[in-house]
């Protein structure tokens, strides 16, 4: 029986929009994979001093987002792995499945890989996805030959930080997060002080 081909993409997820669906729905087209799994980080290494909305509100908000595409699933492996979590030892749990895994992350985090914990065994672990955000560029000169692939996707210039401020100055973030989300947001409250 042939390895699946399994995108992973993870991130905080705090809250997910629109540009992550579209990225990985994207990738999964493109790259022919038979699932990705979005991994919402525990505590994050790398935003130990940035505020990061509860663990179990971004896996909700996370499931929310994805129960419509039979393609997308969720892992609370990252939710329910104590301390600091990291990349490496996610995909490694994940790569004991035998599925052939494609690490998905945006450029600007791709440009920053260097800097992560293990990143050469990242690499060993997964084949490397960058996906293209507007005003990021990588290099992929400065990776291992063949180890990256990039991905354009619409261009959908959304971020986690801006619909927490927007929440917070009580604008709308319909249309930029999935309606369950923005329902989910409202009925537990969250980034109500994040103008």
């Amino acid at each position: 029986m042939a390895a699946r081909r399994v995108g992973v993409m993870g991130g905080t997820f705090d809250p997910i929009h629109v540009g992550h669906l579209a990225a990985a729905s994207e990738v999964a087209y493109r790259l022919a994979l038979d699932e990705v799994v979005f991994v919402p980080t525990g505590l994050p290494w790398q935003k130990a001093t940035a505020a990061v909305s509860p663990g179990e509100d971004r896996y909700a908000m996370t499931v929310l987002a994805t129960e419509g595409d039979a393609r997308f699933s969720v892992s609370r492996s990252e939710i329910d792995r104590p301390g600091v979590t990291y990349t490496v030892d996610t995909l490694t749990e994940l790569a004991a499945g035998g599925d052939e895994l494609f690490f998905i992350v945006g450029a600007d985090a791709l440009a920053g890989l260097p800097t992560w914990h293990e990143p050469a065994r990242i690499m060993d672990l997964a084949h490397l996805v960058g996906v293209t955000r507007p005003g990021h560029l990588v290099d992929v000169a400065a990776f291992p030959p063949g180890s990256v692939t990039l991905v354009d996707v619409p261009a959908l210039d959304v971020s986690g930080s801006d619909c927490r401020s927007r929440v917070g100055r009580g604008a709308p973030i319909t249309y930029l997060v999935p309606q369950p989300v923005v329902d989910y947001i409202a009925t537990h409250g969250l980034y109500a002080g994040s103008a």
